[in-house]
């Protein structure tokens, strides 16, 4: 038996075959996995428990068949995603974690987060993360129409491509002393994140840091049974 991570899947209806991959993903686990964890960004956007999205329905579809058949399932908020809430998990069967989660599994303590914390050097997404994710803020975006939020999230997305593209690419990796920093804070020697579409396996001083990948051309998953902690991928065909 093994335990599962994924991360950035990013569904959504325009890519179809993605879903298609992920459901086959799913039914492919069930008999060898005791749990998954999901960290962060399985939609490309998710503006509420509300959202009628045929992707997202059959996606909460799929989830509640494999908890009936009772896999664990824990879902961490990413920066995309971070909507998910109560309704999700009821539907679901699954369990929503903190930013930074701490898994105990085979003897060894693992810290798991979306990763775009560690992001430090790229402040003026850390200042609108802070912004974005207040309390107050979430509350008042969640009284807007669903069509509304939905064009707002549409938005969004775009202008945070083109901030993106205007970024040089070390500004939106992982900071080394952030990393070190929370696995100091949490006493552990493995950081399993995704957020920076860059799948490795880094060493650091306190330890090894596994970086899970997108689903766009390649699914990839980290699988942690008895061999130890493994990171795979698989072909995506359109």
């Amino acid at each position: 038996m093994a335990i599962l991570f994924i991360s950035d899947l990013h569904l959504s209806p325009e890519r179809p075959e993605v879903t298609r991959a992920f459901l086959s993903f799913l039914r492919q686990q069930t008999d060898s996995t005791e749990a998954l964890f999901v960290l962060g960004d399985l939609f490309e956007a998710w503006i509420g428990d509300d959202d009628t999205c045929a992707t997202g329905i059959e996606v909460q579809k799929a989830f509640k068949q494999l908890t009936d058949k009772g896999v664990a399932l824990f879902v961490q908020h990413g920066n995309r995603d971070f909507f998910l809430g109560k309704r999700f998990c009821k539907t679901t069967g699954a369990n929503l974690l903190v930013d930074e989660h701490l898994v105990e599994y085979n003897d060894k303590t693992v810290l798991v987060m979306h990763g775009d914390t560690l992001c430090t050097d790229d402040v003026d997404y850390i200042h609108f993360r802070r912004k974005i994710r207040h309390p107050i803020s979430k509350f008042c975006l969640q009284l807007l129409p669903l069509k509304y939020r939905q064009k707002l999230a549409t938005n969004m997305r775009a202008r945070s491509k083109a901030a993106n593209a205007n970024k040089a690419s070390a500004i939106m990796d992982v900071n080394t002393n952030a990393v070190d920093a929370v696995m100091t804070k949490h006493g552990v020697t493995t950081l399993i994140h995704g957020h920076t579409h860059r799948p490795d396996r880094h060493q650091h001083t306190g330890g090894e840091r596994i970086v899970l990948g997108d689903w766009h051309d390649k699914g990839w998953y980290i699988v942690w049974d008895s061999s130890g902690i493994n990171l795979k991928s698989f072909s995506i065909l359109g």
